[in-house]
């Protein structure tokens, strides 16, 4: 994955596209300044640098029958590289798992998980989770609400975004 530096215009199209990925490449080239073809050929070179990894919906789980949103962390019997790396592995099969993260301190890993209701959640716990290969412990934690949801990195605010958007 060749890096190349960013200058303003790569921040202000990665920032656009972080807000709406779905905008089309002449409105995105309206909104930083250029004209559509060198556009174009900055996302796709941003893309190949990998700094674009993909696009994707933001879907309303609720509205799709998820009504359980919870947190699994998970403590290893081993933290040798092949027993993480099995682990990580295990979890990105688990549909249910959403995300997947290492942390370091007390508990090896925190999972976000989804489900239709409280009983696939426990179920998936005791069936999948606790029986899985060098699973010492889990604790889990139900999500009462979400107070922010905001996916990506925190980039200057786009340049069509409104003064009341940023405030």
């Amino acid at each position: 994955m060749a890096r190349h530096r960013l200058d303003t215009i790569d921040r202000q199209i990665l920032a656009e596209l972080q807000a709406d990925g779905r905008m089309t490449n002449v409105e995105l080239a309206q909104r930083v300044g250029i004209t559509a073809p060198p556009c174009l050929r900055r996302v796709r070179a941003l893309e190949k640098a990998g700094y674009i990894k993909g696009y994707h919906a933001d879907l309303e789980a609720k509205a799709l029958g998820f009504e359980v949103t919870a947190f699994a962390f998970v403590g290893l019997s081993s933290q040798a590289e092949p027993d993480l790396r099995a682990f990580e592995e295990q979890a990105r099969a688990w549909p249910q798992v959403r995300t997947c993260h290492m942390l370091s301190g007390e508990v090896d890993f925190i999972l976000l998980c989804v489900a239709r209701d409280l009983t696939e959640f426990q179920t998936f716990v005791t069936e999948k989770l606790t029986a899985a290969r060098n699973v010492a412990s889990v604790k889990t934690a139900l999500a009462i609400r979400t107070s922010k949801f905001e996916p990506g990195i925190p980039l200057p605010a786009p340049t069509g975004a409104r003064a009341a958007d940023v405030a």
